[in-house]
């Protein structure tokens, strides 16, 4: 394997409030800090924007990240309801989520506003995670890969070597995304593998340093077999994100990948 550093994110969603928010993460600190200290895993949560001054409040200083679930294209202005970079960087996030398949499907985002919500976050030094992830009847029509590598392609195009190892890509295929349903760990490795393709279509001299996550009902139960396969570098979490032992177990997973690897 390469020795990609394992990444391990939660993603609350629109759930939380600020008493729930902060006993998830007392108990995850208390469960999993010692985790992060050992060094060779990076993990962190993606929460909504109200609670950001709570998370970095929390967190610094803990190992953990935190992020964002999106953000604008432009950098200020006349556009209501949206955050801009620069706002993120207030609360010195570290993440921020990209083209999701539910801001593609609710608000209809484009690739070019996905791509352009990607080179914002690259310029402010805020890493960005692109969300890409196929439909239950574009998988059954065959046509997952050609899907999945468009979605890639489309949003990376353009890039220099460089930025591409400062971006993270976490595949979810839409059908497993709260359904309790998830790709094997087969179907998954064999996905990765084929994003990895798209990303050395682009830029082969650094394609195996980007980090591939899979997100879709990603489990305690699961998560072992999932980070065991050589192109998946852990996960983006949804519901199991917001139960303390579930993620807590899956963080054990990603630990033991970097062990795996030599990263510890």
């Amino acid at each position: 394997m390469t020795a990609r550093q394992p990444l391990a994110l939660g993603n609350w969603k629109m759930n939380g409030d600020m008493v729930a928010n902060e006993q998830l993460m007392s108990g995850l600190l208390e469960s999993s800090a010692g985790l992060l200290s050992a060094g060779g895993l990076q993990a962190g949560f993606a929460v909504p924007a109200p609670y950001l001054f709570q998370a970095a409040v929390r967190l610094k200083g803990t190992g953990f990240l935190w992020g964002a679930q999106d953000c604008s294209d432009q950098p200020k202005g006349a556009f209501t309801g949206e955050v801009s970079t620069a706002m993120l960087q207030d609360f010195e996030v570290n993440f921020c989520l990209v083209g999701h398949s539910e801001r593609r499907a609710r608000h209809q985002e484009t690739d070019a506003q996905i791509a352009a919500k990607l080179q914002a976050l690259l310029s402010a030094n805020i890493l960005p995670v692109l969300c890409v992830g196929e439909s239950l009847a574009q998988r059954e029509a065959g046509q997952a890969a050609e899907v999945v590598c468009g979605q890639v392609k489309a949003a990376l195009k353009g890039l220099s070597a460089d930025q591409l190892t400062r971006l993270a890509v976490a595949y979810e295929p839409i059908w497993a995304i709260g359904t309790g349903k998830t790709a094997s760990a087969d179907d998954a490795q064999a996905m990765h593998a084929q994003i990895r393709g798209a990303l050395a279509g682009l830029h082969p001299q650094v394609a195996n340093q980007v980090r591939i996550l899979y997100g879709g009902s990603v489990k305690a139960s699961n998560s072992q077999e999932l980070f065991a396969q050589p192109d998946i570098d852990g996960g983006l979490v949804g519901g199991a994100s917001l139960d303390m032992a579930d993620m807590s177990g899956i963080l054990q997973a990603a630990h033991q990948r970097a062990g795996r690897l030599g990263l510890l």
